[in-house]
């Protein structure tokens, strides 16, 4: 069954009104979720309501919570204190500002700290290359990812996303884990009792698994590219977490709060404005690179195949199974 956007994101936000967010974040919150499965990442879509919904009751997130911008910073930075709340609130009070900031000095850095993310980053960078700017944005989350060479996880699988405006063309925009594969696909596979690929996860043993609810159930992932993807994620850390004021990913502890889904972590952005930078013909630059590549025999630019789902839900709608909504409604009565 086809859904329109707005239609979705009322729903959404109903339902995450009705289990304790505020109206203003349920908003936000909701818009998110949608345009993720509009966009074809079901991982991190309405298949994410049910998390939210479970964190929530936890009480392990506050739902109410307002974020705040911390005063006193330097010109080229925007700190915000999501206060125990949703990342997307938090950015959204510091994207004008960071925004402003960034077109007048040519960079700005936006730290974030004491935030929940589970969201698709894209989401977050995209905005920002509309608006003309270059945007690298990184979150780190629940400790699941072992890094190279040891024995127990440290690292989330901390994701990080790059946008960049383009000539005539939508945005240039790449989001990837630091994982082999997202949780969130992962998780998706074991719902669906499919096999991972081989290199992706660890079972509760440490033993490599191709199984897919071993890896969810106690196990724990691999770094991609081995020790260059270890790299990233630690990278990740130090961006996220110990510049942020966040917490690192092995420091983050739900235990006393059952039901518990999200990560109180940070969100480091960076943007530049290439034209205060100092480039030249910058996007026509990036036409002649995305030329090249597509010369050398590249079939699909990342992000494509997102921008292609979100032109044929614009006339068509957002498909959801009768399966996907009966679990939201029932998330209004539970």
């Amino acid at each position: 069954m086809a859904n329109t956007f707005d239609e979705l994101v009322d729903l959404v936000r109903r339902i995450f009104v009705r289990h304790g967010m505020s109206d203003s974040n349920a908003n936000i919150l909701a818009h998110n979720c949608v345009a993720a499965e509009r966009d074809g990442a079901k991982s991190h879509g309405l298949f994410r309501v049910g998390d939210y919904v479970s964190t929530l009751k936890s009480g392990w997130v506050d739902g109410q919570a307002e974020p705040r911008l911390d005063a006193d910073r330097a010109a080229s930075v925007v700190s915000v204190d999501a206060r125990n709340g949703f990342a997307q609130p938090a950015l959204a009070l510091g994207r004008s500002p960071a925004i402003s900031k960034a077109r007048s000095s040519g960079v700005c850095i936006i730290t974030i700290r004491d935030s929940h993310h589970l969201g698709a980053l894209w989401l977050d960078a995209e905005p920002f290359a509309h608006a003309g700017l270059l945007a690298l944005a990184c979150v780190n989350s629940v400790k699941r990812l072992v890094p190279w060479g040891g024995r127990e996880p440290v690292f989330g699988t901390n994701p990080m996303a790059l946008a960049v405006p383009r000539q005539g063309n939508e945005p240039l925009v790449f989001d990837q884990a630091s994982s082999a594969m997202a949780f969130g696909e992962i998780a998706l596979a074991a719902k669906g009792g499919h096999q991972l690929p081989p290199g992706v996860g660890l079972d509760r043993d440490r033993h490599p698994t191709t199984d897919a609810r071993a890896v969810v159930e106690g196990g724990a992932l691999l770094p991609f590219g081995g020790q260059k993807g270890s790299s990233i994620a630690m990278m990740i850390e130090l961006l996220s977490a110990a510049l942020t004021g966040g917490s690192f990913s092995y420091e983050v502890d739900s235990y006393g709060y059952p039901g518990a889904r999200t990560t109180r972590t940070g969100e480091f952005i960076l943007l530049i404005d290439p034209e205060r930078a100092g480039a030249r013909d910058f996007r026509g630059r990036v036409e002649r690179l995305v030329g090249k590549m597509a010369e050398c025999g590249q079939q699909r630019l990342p992000g494509v195949r997102r921008y292609q789902n979100r032109r044929h839900a614009a006339g068509h709608g957002i498909p959801a199974s009768d399966a996907v909504l009966k679990m939201l409604h029932g998330f209004l009565s539970s």
